[in-house]
């Protein structure tokens, strides 16, 4: 497998979005989208609340990730701005996994799925990986819907995944294979 820099610089495109670089310019709307509570909710690494010094560290991590193991970048969209995130980091188990949320304003267009197949696009032809894992909470049906879409398949591992802004719950994850 050949790992090449996953850093792409804004050329990244989707009909309607674009992917780049998260950085600390995004720190003040990341956190205004990740302070709402089924963000934090579905996302099982947000804290909640989601302080004023959470989103720096997020975009700091970014921007120091080891480029053979991680990538994380911003969802812009033309005329907004960023509106999510989408991450690769190791899943420590099998593969690597894929994380990715919109801010609530944006929901229900489409989008997540849109930046979702073109960054595994990215990272089988660009980043070299075959395989991405994702898991989602057992009750986010959009989550699911998102992932089917983007051609995840169940793969029948289910766990109870802790998250900083619930209950322990149950999630199910999925697989995408180049």
């Amino acid at each position: 497998m050949t790992t090449r820099h996953p850093r792409p610089d804004g050329r990244l495109r989707t009909a309607r979005l674009c992917l780049r670089p998260l950085g600390l310019r995004d720190a003040a709307r990341l956190r205004r989208f990740a302070q709402d509570d089924q963000a934090a909710k579905a996302m099982a690494c947000f804290p909640e609340p989601y302080a004023l010094l959470d989103a720096p560290a997020l975009a700091r991590r970014a921007e120091t990730a080891d480029p053979s193991a991680e990538a994380l970048f911003a969802v812009d969209h033309p005329a907004e701005g960023m509106i999510g995130t989408i991450g690769f980091g190791p899943d420590g188990v099998l593969a690597t996994q894929v994380s990715c949320w919109i801010g609530r304003p944006y929901c229900r267009r489409g989008y997540a799925t849109e930046v979702l197949v073109a960054a595994l696009a990215w990272a089988r032809d660009v980043w070299g990986r075959r395989c991405i894992t994702a898991p989602h909470f057992a009750d986010d049906a959009a989550a699911a819907r998102v992932l089917s879409k983007a051609g995840f398949l169940y793969t029948g591992r289910t766990e109870m995944r802790p998250g900083r802004a619930r209950p322990p719950a149950l999630a199910r994850w999925m697989v995408w294979v180049a």
